[in-house]
């Protein structure tokens, strides 16, 4: 199990953060909070590995017959190693790029906030809260968690409805060698 876990998970985790990593450095870390519901639809197509995964583990090592625990065991497997790839693929970028996109991504989000025309305290109440954020974010005890609950919970769904409808064999069952 830990074998497929680390292949589908790994290449599902690789896929997201190099995709994700390529978008952030053409279009820029200003893109990035218009650009979040385009990262999770990026998350969900690599993450379908999982399901290619849990559905290869029951054709291969459970002779075409998977019950939901154990797809979903293995399911959240590969979950979890995509998210763990994810996260160390997110801190490579964030080592190579020298941390910039934490203070280029909050100068985006005060800049946004300026361009709301608020009172002068709601605006430095915003502002102060972004730089509040910003300052856990840059604490790798507070970064790595949120890094890896990013993808995690795309994941875990991804891994139950896989285990829920594969573990009907009639759903793409084995096919026979020729």
């Amino acid at each position: 199990m830990l074998r497929y876990a680390l292949i589908y998970g790994g290449l599902s985790g690789a896929i997201v953060i190099a995709v994700i990593s390529i978008t952030l450095m053409t279009m820029g870390p200003e893109s990035a909070a218009s650009s979040q519901m385009s990262g999770y639809a990026i998350m969900i197509v690599a993450l379908s590995l999982v399901f290619i995964g849990v559905k290869r583990y029951r054709d291969v090592e459970q002779g075409g017959v998977i019950s939901f625990k154990t797809g979903a065991s293995v399911g959240v497997t590969m979950a979890a190693i995509a998210g763990i790839v994810y996260t160390i693929g997110w801190e490579a970028v964030l080592f190579a790029t020298d941390f910039a996109f934490i203070e280029t991504y909050s100068q985006t989000m005060i800049d946004s906030i300026k361009a709301q025309g608020l009172s002068p305290s709601e605006e430095a109440a915003k502002i102060a809260e972004i730089r509040s954020g910003m300052d856990m974010y840059r604490n790798p005890m507070f970064r790595l968690p949120i890094t890896f609950v990013e993808i995690f919970p795309v994941g875990l769904i991804v891994a139950l409805v896989s285990a829920l409808i594969l573990k009907n064999p009639k759903v793409l069952p084995v096919r026979a060698a020729v």
